[in-house]
């Protein structure tokens, strides 16, 4: 018996089909303030929140439409990763921006890039090799300064350093979203930031917050289940990292 199948009073969680889709064309239009909106049959699309589905940027709308534009015969949200940050943006971060970016900042204070492995030896010199290189980037391009920890002791962070990283974040709902995402699939606000400014690809990036496990993989072999979670997040990632370059 699957969950489709289980009967009332089961317990078992029942999945919700599919909607079926509903339009033929998706498309872009101009909304007026700066704003495109994203239109299907030529009617605006909106949030979940009922907000209408308009950015500052037409390639943004653009690559949105394009989300729907390739759906099949069913709407698939998790096909969907710029439609459904846009609307996570646009519903819940335009309201609560202090606190998403306080997030991040948070995120910071125990960076994935200060904690340090000391076996095995492989992993310590991948570790060095391509997160040491983020840090003096954040050091010099942010002014930002970690200080490191071997292992999972905690170690706090330089008020300053943390300030500074506050600092750089932007205003916007749409990129606080995307950068918040990032952050929190990749465990570093600094990787983050530096798929922002172009310091690393976002699939660089998604490589150096993954290095543990990567290097796992290699010496036992790699999980498949594991690793189609992985590919799921880096789908979200990906997405995040896209938002943020069509509004740059």
């Amino acid at each position: 018996m699957n969950a489709d199948d289980a009967p009332a009073g089961s317990g078992l969680p029942k999945v919700r089909p599919l909607p079926k889709r509903f339009y033929s064309q998706a498309g872009v239009a101009d909304a007026g303030e700066g704003l495109f909106r994203v239109e299907l049959d030529g009617r605006p699309v909106r949030t979940p929140g009922r907000r209408l589905l308009a950015v500052p940027s037409r390639r943004l709308a653009e690559a949105l439409a394009g989300e729907w534009a390739e759906q099949g015969e069913q709407i698939d949200p998790m096909t969907m990763p710029l439609t459904r940050l846009a609307n996570s943006a646009l519903d819940g971060v335009e309201d609560a921006r202090e606190a998403v970016a306080a997030e991040i900042v948070r995120y910071a204070a125990s960076d994935l890039l200060c904690y340090r492995a000391d076996s095995p030896r492989r992993l310590v010199e991948r570790q060095a090799e391509h997160w040491d290189p983020l840090l003096g980037w954040a050091r010099e391009t942010l002014g930002a300064t970690f200080i490191l920890s071997e292992g999972i002791r905690f170690v706090s962070q330089p008020e300053r350093s943390l300030d500074a990283i506050r600092r750089s974040l932007p205003d916007d709902s749409l990129r606080l979203a995307a950068l918040n995402l990032m952050t929190t699939l990749s465990g570093s606000a600094v990787i983050a930031l530096a798929v922002w400014h172009r310091r690393l690809t976002p699939e660089a990036a998604w490589h150096t917050a993954h290095l543990d496990e990567l290097t796992q993989e290699e010496a036992w072999g790699a999980d498949a289940e594991a690793m189609l979670r992985r590919d799921s997040r880096y789908r979200d990632f990906r997405g995040a990292s896209e938002c943020l370059l069509h509004l740059t």
